[in-house]
């Protein structure tokens, strides 16, 4: 038995979980009743915003300084609004939000190549010839109705990892520099909306024959993405993209950057119900010269992340809108011969807050030299169960792709940290 949409939801009822629904029914209990079991826990998150570090984010310098050891490098540790919890002295701001805050030190891979490990930490799951897994974002989209006339999942300075077998509905809608205008989300100059609406029509029409006489999948999906652009190019919501109407002393408190930017576009996007937002930000793979490097990224980071949590908590969205800081690995404890740190995936670190997530706490620890966990240890696909866990999305959901193998949202064997959520 086979169960088709053509939205973004879409996915086939597969022969196990068949068997299963069909078992319980046996048992004396209703389907409504195994769905209700199911999809009894509330989300406490109903937005996610993703900052994602490309490169490998130093956790000695960031989440889980060292002091006093050889590995600690050139950064102190600082009190923070959280007691007993330090962070890098690059943070002072975001210092002052800790209490909103849960940091993750003991996050367990074992993956220290950029791609396959930047796959692993935006899926879960391991690099595949045969399948491409969705990330996060899409995940996100797949499994939660649209809150708004914007996309779903927007993705800022930089591209996200692409929907796979979630389709077209699912990918993230792209943007560059925040702040600038798409230049695809109006007609070409000279021509005016009528001639512009007319043509759309004309386009309509021939993908409409074209696909409905060839079945192509391929102009299937451009028709979503074309659909999809012209329901924005007419939304009214599209002003939250408008920066240059910010007041100036926002922009400032951000940092007028494009990491500030894209953070205080994110929360104009959550605000008008963007589901996921991911602002990217790359820089961080520093093999040579790391602690001027870190420095530099904490002067644009710290504003920024500081600024956003606390607009968030005065508006009282935080409590709805889940936060993370991640990256593909850490750094190595040892400081090389270049004044650098080299991949390292043993152990390393990420940054949690609002969306239901208790703040001002320490989950995990690592060795007195950061480079194993010493305590409570996190596979990097338990990150995303607890994603889940936060939205109310089952993470043992199995969908069927297009060429019919069952597969997992979540990969096998992850789990919530319980002890991020209050």
């Amino acid at each position: 038995m086979k169960i088709k949409s053509t939205a973004c939801k879409d996915y086939h009822l597969t022969r196990r979980r068949m068997l299963g629904v069909t078992g319980a029914s046996l048992l004396g209990m209703p389907v409504s009743s195994i769905i209700a079991q199911a999809n009894e826990r509330a989300a406490s998150a109903e937005h996610v915003v993703l900052f994602w570090c490309g490169g490998g984010l130093s956790h000695l310098d960031t989440w889980d300084p060292k002091p006093g050891r050889s590995t600690q490098g050139e950064f102190n540790p600082i009190k923070t609004s959280a007691d007993g919890v330090q962070i890098s002295e690059i943070f002072p701001k975001l210092a002052k939000q800790m209490h909103h805050c849960s940091i993750i030190r003991s996050i367990a891979g074992n993956n220290g190549d950029h791609g396959r490990a930047s796959y692993e930490l935006q899926t879960s799951h391991t690099m595949s010839q045969s399948v491409m897994h969705p990330s996060m974002g899409s995940i996100v989209v797949h499994e939660r109705d649209p809150l708004g006339d914007l996309p779903a999942f927007i993705s800022i300075s930089g591209n996200a990892p692409r929907a796979g077998y979630l389709g077209q509905r699912c990918e993230a809608y792209y943007l560059g520099r925040p702040g600038e205008r798409d230049p695809y989300l109006a007609f070409p100059s000279g021509i005016n909306n009528v001639r512009g609406n007319k043509r759309l029509d004309i386009l309509a029409k021939m993908n409409l024959r074209q696909s409905g006489a060839k079945g192509n999948l391929d102009m299937k999906s451009a028709e979503t993405a074309i659909n999809s652009a012209v329901d924005l190019m007419k939304s009214p919501a599209l002003e939250a993209f408008e920066l240059e109407k910010v007041d100036p002393d926002t922009l400032a408190r951000y940092g007028d950057t494009d990491f500030g930017r894209g953070a205080l576009l994110a929360k104009r996007l959550i605000n008008k119900g963007v589901r996921f937002v991911q602002v990217n930000r790359g820089g961080f793979d520093n093999h040579s010269n790391i602690f001027e490097t870190m420095q530099n990224h904490g002067d644009t980071m710290d504003p920024a992340l500081a600024s956003l949590i606390e607009d968030l908590a005065d508006e009282g969205k935080l409590d709805k809108t889940l936060i993370l800081v991640l990256s593909e690995f850490g750094r190595t404890p040892r400081i090389n011969m270049n004044g650098g740190r080299d991949h390292h995936a043993r152990c390393f670190s990420c940054l949690f807050a609002g969306g239901g997530v208790k703040g001002g706490q320490v989950i995990g620890s690592s060795d007195k030299d950061g480079i194993m966990p010493d305590d409570r240890p996190v596979k990097p696909f338990d990150l995303h169960a607890s994603l889940c866990h936060a939205l109310g999305i089952d993470p043992a959901k199995e969908m069927t792709t297009p060429t019919g193998r069952p597969m997992r949202l979540i990969r096998e064997g992850a789990k919530p940290v319980q002890e991020l959520f209050a």
